[in-house]
């Protein structure tokens, strides 16, 4: 079969038919979408776009992007992430699969120590196929909220969160799309500050988030506080059938009885309640194995616990290690 299928390297070479039959596909999210990966490149990112063909169709689709640390960092940061994991037809089967991943391998393992993929879905049909060609599997959990009505979405909230919410709103905290690049650069502030205080990861300049911005890439939900900017989140939208928290934070403790962080979560189900979006994806809830205070943060708000993992390639085996230990110790100060 493999002599039948047509690997593309470039999303030129994809018509806009089989990119509109593709994105049908369960499988798909805003993450691996042409305007996503226009985007990317927008803000500096090396991206990238394989697919493999298969009598005129789409079989397996993936898209990324390189990352890496800036200075001396850079030799030991260089990994691809593929937001989402693949996009598989209906149709494919698992050769389709196991062809786009060595293409994958074949094209990226000399530009990065890793490559990554961040499943959204359930890819457990193809873990063995991928395991033979190098990809190992590491569990990795989330939470996906059903987004139906307000009301009902308030019945699904933990007794402590609903609580939170209900003092906040009262107190005079607001919840609304950002309106200018001033409140944006607010929102960029606190967040700047928790990555720096408490994840510990690299965060993107403040450009980045203004193009998001200003291209309409993502809404930004804010929270308000006597009319200043206390909390937000980022969320992409995918045809209008999964909005994704990305970039939570808030200026928690700050203010009695206002919780900025639970607001924006809040806002983010709201918004999604109220335009008749079906999911709420939270990008993420931790490795099982571990204690993840942020976990227990979102399973508040009554969402169902999936474990869709990711797959990992790891390219140069002594860089990696060498950049999971640097990881740890920055994490530790």
């Amino acid at each position: 079969m493999t002599n039948n299928l047509i690997t593309h390297i470039n999303q030129n070479q994809l018509t806009d038919r089989q990119l509109e039959e593709l994105f049908e596909n369960n499988t798909a999210s805003f993450f691996q979408t042409p305007e996503a990966l226009s985007f990317f490149n927008s803000v500096g990112l090396e991206t990238f776009v394989f697919a493999i063909e298969f009598e005129h169709k789409i079989m397996a689709y993936v898209s990324g992007i390189i990352q890496k640390e800036s200075g001396i960092k850079s030799s030991f940061t260089r990994r691809a992430i593929i937001y989402g994991g693949p996009v598989i037809s209906s149709e494919a089967e698992v050769d389709h699969v196991t062809e786009l991943f060595k293409t994958v391998i074949k094209k990226l393992k000399r530009k990065v120590i890793y490559i990554e993929t961040r499943n959204f879905n359930d890819y457990s049909e193809y873990k063995t196929a991928l395991d033979e060609i190098g990809f190992e599997y590491h569990s990795h959990l989330n939470f996906h909220l059903k987004c139906d009505t307000e009301e009902q979405a308030k019945e699904r909230l933990g007794k402590s969160k609903l609580r939170q919410i209900k003092r906040s709103l009262k107190e005079g905290a607001e919840l609304r799309e950002a309106q200018s690049q001033f409140e944006v650069e607010e929102y960029y502030t606190i967040l700047n500050d928790l990555y720096k205080t408490k994840v510990k990861t690299p965060l993107p300049e403040l450009t980045f988030f203004m193009s998001l911005f200003n291209q309409e890439v993502a809404k930004f939900l804010l929270v308000f506080y006597k009319e200043k900017v206390v909390g937000g989140v980022v969320c992409p939208i995918f045809n209008n059938e999964v909005i994704y928290e990305w970039y939570a934070c808030g200026k928690n403790r700050t203010y009695k009885n206002i919780y900025p962080s639970t607001l924006a979560t809040w806002g983010g189900i709201v918004y999604a309640c109220n335009h008749k979006i079906e999911t709420y994806d939270f990008m993420g809830a931790g490795k099982p194995d571990e204690d993840y205070g942020v976990r227990e943060f979102k399973l508040k708000f009554g969402g169902d616990l999936v474990e869709h993992g990711r797959f990992i390639y790891v390219t140069n085996p002594f860089l990696y290690s060498l950049g999971k230990r640097a990881v740890k110790i920055l994490k530790k100060q």
